[in-house]
């Protein structure tokens, strides 16, 4: 079969491998789509600490069941359609037993752990099927669209902790795929006003059609004063770090409302990660520091009904289809910030 295979960071390409075998206890499914996230683009640029080279990627993944294995007992058959988000929770950590999954202590990842789906073809071992996040894409719901499951279900998660919600002012900063599912999602909570900042005009222009209340670009004005200027003063109630710039933190403390949230959806490299935050203004206007991480089952499955219902608009999220054979062009795009979001559909 053709998949994507790195073979070191910066070095990627389609070629031949091996059809891969069903699990015992598992399942054998022919990827349908596949959505291309941005720390599938960190990993192809720089590699990633979980994953050992030469290997294929690709967790944001539509499917259809060929094949279960001699020892599956699950409800899935032959020919049904599935979203198969990569997280596989412990299930046997304090979080967990609790039922807070989006903080297992111990969690794998298809496509880290084991391959995943940029490739004709993937196995879904036994873990992912007992303790993953797997649900059955509805009749009528495009799997392409599906694929926009996992990456909002993050978000669902952290706009949640945030508590995002009726008459708030959120600033996003970020406008990539992330920085676009937050708009749609902060504005279905009840967001009064959503004001976005990048640094990239391009990603500027793209996010238009999403109808966002102000767009605001840091090189050409000062974007803590622009957004203190937009609020009266006051501040945003909720600013959401949807990149990887440390920077942005410092920018995100400076310009919240007294009592604000504050949401890190952004990882930072190793080396920024402590920027030169003023605690003192985190502590004498109260606010609200709060880290997110992946998700929890029943945020799936919240993200799985907002894109079946439409309120989440996948088709106007994704702004570009390849073919499987295409991926290094759409991988380029993505890279060059030229696309919202990239889907690499491999045949039905």
């Amino acid at each position: 079969m053709q998949a994507v295979i790195i073979e070191e960071p910066g070095i990627y390409r389609v070629r031949e491998i091996q059809y891969p075998v069903c699990p015992e206890e598992g399942l054998l499914i022919k990827v349908l789509a596949c959505g291309l996230c941005g720390s599938d683009l960190r990993t192809l640029r720089s590699g990633h600490h979980r994953v050992k080279l030469p290997f294929t990627i690709g967790h944001e993944v539509s499917g259809r069941v060929v094949e279960t294995g001699k020892k599956y007992t699950g409800p899935w058959k032959p020919g049904w359609n599935l979203a198969i988000s990569p997280v596989v929770y412990c299930n046997e950590c304090n979080f967990c037993q609790d039922g807070v999954f989006e903080l297992c202590s111990d969690y794998r990842e298809l496509a880290q752990t084991w391959p995943g789906g940029f490739a004709e073809y993937m196995a879904v071992p036994a873990e992912a099927v007992l303790n993953g996040t797997i649900q059955e894409i509805p009749e009528g719901t495009d799997p392409v669209h599906a694929t926009i499951v996992e990456p909002l279900s993050s978000c669902v998660n952290a706009q949640e902790k945030g508590n995002v919600g009726l008459g708030d002012t959120v600033v996003i900063i970020g406008t990539g795929p992330i920085g676009t599912l937050h708009l749609q999602l902060a504005r279905l909570r009840g967001a009064r006003r959503v004001i976005v900042a990048d640094i990239d005009d391009k990603r500027l222009e793209m996010i238009k059609e999403f109808h966002p209340d102000m767009l605001i670009n840091p090189t050409e004005t000062g974007l803590v004063e622009k957004v203190m200027e937009a609020t009266g003063g006051y501040g945003a109630d909720v600013v959401i770090a949807a990149n990887s710039v440390s920077q942005t933190l410092v920018q995100a403390v400076e310009m919240a409302k007294k009592g604000g949230r504050i949401l890190l959806f952004g990882g930072m490299p190793k080396d920024q990660s402590r920027p030169q935050v003023d605690m003192n203004t985190v502590h004498y206007n109260a606010l609200h520091l709060l880290g997110t991480t992946i998700f929890a089952p029943r945020h799936n499955r919240i993200a799985m009904q907002l894109v079946v219902s439409g309120k989440i608009d996948a088709g106007k999220f994704i702004s570009h289809i390849f073919p499987l054979e295409d991926f290094e062009e759409g991988a380029r795009l993505a890279l060059e910030g030229r696309a919202r979001k990239v889907v690499f559909v491999s045949g039905s």
